[in-house]
């Protein structure tokens, strides 16, 4: 083989791998609906990416790459429909019947029919009969187009582990026969709710990282935040999907600031707001916008508290009253006790630190917040404010010893030694 063609075949496979890359959540969902099961969905997706792999380099790039492999990838499906229907005929002319028999092939997607194949998608990886673990893992792989190596790198979990999820979770959708469609009334609410909390796991994750030697994992973020605004231009009447994106795009713009050339954390009051992403933010207030004028879910409204902070130019000009009767009305509609942590900080930020140290306080005997290692961090930020010390160096140090993440822990060490200063 000549240089040339080395050249050739290297473009070719690179062609392939990024196109299927881009397309492959697309191609698995329009496989699903023909073959109504997202497992071996994957497997005829990734048959096609064979084929591509096999012939590109010889026959050359189609001027369509992403429809070449969508083709090829539902040819494999009707076949495999008329093959099991072929057998289910013979079975019958025995006196038989095959129950799992597939439905006839339905007629080739228009343009539309592939978007609605892709919410059909989201809603399965998506669907609550999963773990949220299982839901994110599946979610990745198949919408993310993420390998098994990725997701596990991702959530810094062993790869086998990854991969036993992954198809632990394709043969429970299978074994609970879920539909592949989207769902409407009361169980679609439900299951939007799933969605958009896999979505917010995903970013989370990635935003602040809860193990490891990383604070933040941008390529985790980045996924999330493309899921959000394919869902939000999927379901474009639905309120708190908007919320959502917008929440995510606003988190994301601080990504920048948020570390230091070290990678070491720089706190809110720090960061050089110059460096967050201007486009960014003005997508997340958009899609506030989006979002309605109210009564807000919860995304829209933590999406309300991130846009105080985008608007303020400087941190001492952030509206920290808003915030408080923000997280507020976010504590009446989902009570939890991480939502009135924040609240606490925000109130502290409005009305001096004692007021806030007296909400925290109340908040140390809930069990959902045991080994929760922001519960003494706050609390050692506000003792420090009211010049105590001493207490707030063991306050620093317990949350130190509670962290997985050794940059939130070199971070809380140095609070706790500059506790006395």
């Amino acid at each position: 083989m000549t240089a040339g063609n080395t050249a050739g075949t290297a473009a070719a496979v690179e062609t392939v791998e990024t196109v299927f890359r881009i397309e492959s959540a697309r191609i698995i969902a329009g496989v699903a609906r023909v073959v109504r099961d997202v497992g071996i969905a994957e497997e005829l997706a990734q048959d096609a990416l064979v084929a591509a792999l096999e012939q590109w380099p010889e026959s050359g790039v189609p001027g369509n790459p992403g429809a070449w492999l969508m083709a090829t990838a539902r040819r494999r499906a009707i076949d495999l429909v008329r093959r099991r229907e072929t057998y289910a005929r013979k079975l019958a002319e025995v006196g038989r019947t095959l129950e799992d028999a597939a439905p006839p092939p339905p007629e080739p997607a228009g343009p539309g029919d592939i978007d609605d194949d892709l919410l059909r998608l989201i809603f399965t990886a998506c669907h609550p009969v999963l773990s949220a673990e299982a839901r994110a893992a599946l979610t990745l792989r198949l919408l993310g187009g993420l390998t098994t190596q990725e997701i596990a790198r991702a959530f810094l979990a062993p790869e086998p582990t990854v991969a036993q999820r992954i198809v632990r979770a394709k043969r429970k959708l299978a074994e609970a026969r879920v539909s592949f469609e989207v769902p409407y009334g009361a169980e679609r609410d439900g299951r939007l709710s799933s969605v958009l909390e896999v979505i917010y796991l995903i970013f989370n994750e990635g935003y602040s990282a809860t193990a490891g030697e990383d604070l933040c994992r941008p390529g985790l973020c980045e996924d999330a935040l493309r899921l959000a605004r394919v869902l939000a231009g999927l379901m474009p009447g639905e309120p708190e999907v908007h919320g959502l994106a917008a929440l995510l795009e606003l988190q994301a713009s601080r990504i920048p600031a948020r570390t230091g050339p070290g990678g070491e954390p720089v706190l809110l009051a720090d960061q050089d707001r110059t460096r967050w992403n201007r486009m960014l933010i003005l997508r997340g207030l958009e899609a506030l916008r989006r979002s309605g004028p109210g009564p807000h879910g919860p995304y829209a409204l933590q999406a309300a508290i991130a846009a105080c902070h985008a608007r303020a130019v400087r941190y001492e000009e952030t509206d920290w009253a808003m915030i408080a009767a923000l997280y507020g009305r976010l504590a009446a509609l989902i009570p939890s006790p991480v939502v009135e942590l924040n609240r606490a900080v925000a109130v502290s930020m409005a009305e001096g630190p004692a007021a806030g140290l007296e909400l925290v306080d109340t908040l140390a005997g809930e069990p959902a917040l045991t080994g929760y290692h922001l519960l003494p961090s706050v609390r050692g930020d506000l003792l420090t404010r009211l010049g105590r010390g001493a207490e707030a160096r063991a306050e620093f140090e317990r949350a130190a010893s509670l962290t997985r993440n050794a940059r939130e822990r070199e971070l809380l060490l140095a609070k706790a030694r500059r506790a006395f200063t």
